[in-house]
């Protein structure tokens, strides 16, 4: 059986493909990358836009080497496909949960909202994927994959 996780952010150039690529990277770890398949959106995201600048180093600081992301809207297609999605604020639980009633959707965080790190100096960046690799690591040991 072949398991896929969602994490949706606001614009996915910052918060949600950092998660993604840390899930990846996790998955292989575990060995479980050919049992659980990732991937990203934003509920407010344009088409095809890159992950911001920032984000690269912020994950190579952690171990975790960047694919190249282009920017996805959140669709009921995509939530349909899900069989978790993961929230980076508890109003992108919300957003998803608007476009599908049925979705399985919770807050990666579950003690609270993820900051969005846009604009920020590099160390915000490298703050919120040092924070997101406990996060995810976290949610992913719960599925049990």
């Amino acid at each position: 059986m072949r398991a896929h996780v969602l994490f949706v952010c606001t614009g996915n150039t910052c918060r949600s493909p950092m998660a993604e690529a840390i899930a990846r990277a996790a998955l292989r770890e575990m060995g479980a990358d050919g049992r659980v398949s990732v991937s990203s959106a934003g509920v407010s995201a344009g088409v095809g836009f890159p992950a911001s600048p920032e984000v690269a180093p912020a994950l190579r600081a952690i171990g975790v080497e960047p694919a190249e992301h282009r920017s996805h809207p959140l669709t009921p297609e995509l939530i349909a496909e899900a069989d978790v999605v993961f929230g980076l604020t508890r109003a992108h639980v919300d957003a998803v949960l608007a476009l599908d009633p049925e979705a399985r959707a919770r807050p990666l965080d579950p003690d609270g909202d993820v900051p969005d790190p846009i604009g920020g100096p590099q160390s915000i960046y490298d703050a919120t994927a040092r924070r997101l690799d406990e996060l995810v690591r976290a949610r992913l040991a719960e599925l049990d994959p």
